[in-house]
């Protein structure tokens, strides 16, 4: 199964993200859990958070890049559902063995993240595959949606194929 972990502060202005979850209505096996919708007041229901992820093979962490980051709800659910003893530590091995893959849209170019005037892409991306690695997940090559802001629909609707795809491929491997 695979379970998506999706982050949008204001999903309403996310065209990419739309597109990404709507291509993925016709995939068995897939459930998004909308942190956003499930919890406008910032208060994680830890259990059922944690159980969800019980029934994933594959974990996707699915957002927009905001400063260079991830939004916040998701950063509070990694520090909450994440915990000692559950995810990592002494007797923490919940995840060990699962996948996790990075989706994420940017409003800037490819050119913005590369190593120079701002910091690289994959130095970004460095806590949360550590974060991973820590957990026992396989860090699997992110997925990444560049241009979101400036991108028409027929190409958001392409990369969002895309994005299909990789989970598409995915399953058929574990099926393999």
């Amino acid at each position: 199964m695979i379970l998506i972990i999706y982050a949008h502060p204001y999903p309403q202005h996310s065209h990419a993200n739309r597109y990404m979850l709507e291509h993925l209505n016709t995939l068995d096996g897939v459930e998004v859990r909308s942190l956003y919708q499930l919890y406008p007041d910032f208060n994680i229901d830890i259990a059922a958070e944690q159980e969800a992820l019980s029934r994933a093979d594959l974990l996707v962490w699915q957002h927009p890049m905001q400063w260079y980051s991830t939004p916040p709800l998701l950063k509070l659910w990694i520090d909450k559902v994440l915990s000692h003893g559950w995810a990592y530590g002494h007797g923490g091995t919940a995840l060990k063995g699962k996948s996790l893959l990075w989706a994420v849209t940017t409003g800037g170019s490819e050119h913005h993240f590369e190593i120079g005037a701002h910091p690289g892409f994959e130095v970004l991306a460095q806590p949360l595959q550590a974060t991973a690695l820590y957990c026992g997940l396989e860090w699997l090559e992110p997925f990444v949606m560049h241009d979101t802001f400036i991108s028409d629909d027929e190409t958001l609707q392409a990369e969002a194929h895309r994005y299909k795809r990789r989970l598409v491929d995915w399953q058929e491997r574990q099926d393999g």
